[in-house]
């Protein structure tokens, strides 16, 4: 699966790049070779970050899942509890 960034994130990725490389690096990097380091990384490495990502959501979305219990149950058969009528 290719990961594809919008158009303007990928844009501010390459500029962050290109940034990182002036700030970091004894030289910059051009913006051809920060949209190439882009592309390597999405299709290298980002495909274990999604698919980490993924793995969170479904944890959380588990744990939530088993909480519905505690936080929607609703005492069965309640009716005689709370009516009850002096005699």
């Amino acid at each position: 699966m290719t990961i594809e960034l919008e158009k303007e994130t990928r844009q501010e990725a390459i500029k962050s790049i290109e940034r990182y490389f002036v700030e970091n690096m004894e030289e910059p990097i051009g913006n051809l070779q920060a949209g190439a380091l882009l592309g390597f990384i999405l299709e290298e490495i980002g495909p274990s970050i999604y698919n980490k990502a993924v793995l969170d959501a479904q944890e959380r979305l588990q744990q939530r899942v088993q909480e519905l219990d505690i936080e929607i149950h609703e005492k069965e058969f309640g009716y005689w509890g709370k009516n009850k009528r002096s005699r």
